[in-house]
């Protein structure tokens, strides 16, 4: 579905989700006149161009979709519906690590994973107006310097939640998609392996003790940016 600008205008239309209905961000964008036309869309919360959408989150909402795979779900779609997919987090970014009790490194690998493996660069935002201003600039340069018009595109099947378990398991040290299928089986849940101990690693066939050191320490050691 296609969207055409409105002709002679300097306002950029951007398409916002139903979803969005009781967002500020709405409001900051009409603020700032850009044109915003609500519809159901199924891919991304904003759309600035034929080739740009953006996934809005909240920090705590990032962090829920982290634990149920919502994300890598999300990313993936984006990527594979538009050229440039992009996630938008919103909050304070010190609250990323100490708002929820999930393992920094299992945040740090969720992370990588989306803005390397799904190509889903993430943008922080400080609150819904900075967002705001975020997604009227992307529109603004889109539709104006690159002449890029807004359409709603069609991602393609989302893949099942239990591909997406696979998927962030199969990122452990020395975890081949066999094997994240096997700790899946034994622990139920991705959250269960990695509140696991070295001992209940080892109990899975196929996972030696070396193994399941590398796993464990992936998962537990305090994160040290390399310089």
């Amino acid at each position: 579905m296609k969207v055409q600008t409105t002709l002679g205008s300097d306002k950029p239309v951007i398409l916002a989700d139903t979803r969005e209905a009781n967002s500020k961000v709405l409001g900051y964008l009409e603020e700032m006149e850009a044109i915003v036309t609500q519809k159901q869309i199924d891919v991304a919360d904003y759309i600035a161009s034929s080739r740009v959408a953006i996934e809005r989150k909240t920090i705590d909402d990032f962090l829920q979709s982290i634990l149920d795979g919502r994300i890598f779900q999300q990313a993936h779609n984006l990527s594979s519906s538009y050229t440039n997919g992009l996630l938008i987090i919103e909050g304070n970014p010190e609250l990323l690590y100490t708002s929820r009790d999930i393992n920094s490194n299992a945040i740090r690998g969720a992370i990588a994973s989306i803005a390397i493996d799904l190509r889903v660069p993430l943008i922080w935002a400080r609150n819904q107006k900075e967002t705001a201003s975020m997604i009227y600039s992307i529109a603004k340069r889109e539709q104006f310097d690159n002449g890029h018009e807004v359409r709603i595109r069609s991602g393609k099947k989302p893949e099942s939640m239990s591909f997406m378990q696979e998927y962030i398991i199969a990122g452990l040290p020395s975890i081949s998609t066999k094997l994240s299928k096997r700790l899946l089986n034994h622990f139920r849940s991705p959250k269960a392996i990695f509140n696991s101990s070295k001992e209940e690693l080892m109990s899975i066939e196929k996972i030696g003790k070396e193994k399941a050191r590398k796993i464990w320490e992936a998962i537990n050691s305090e994160y040290r940016q390399e310089k």
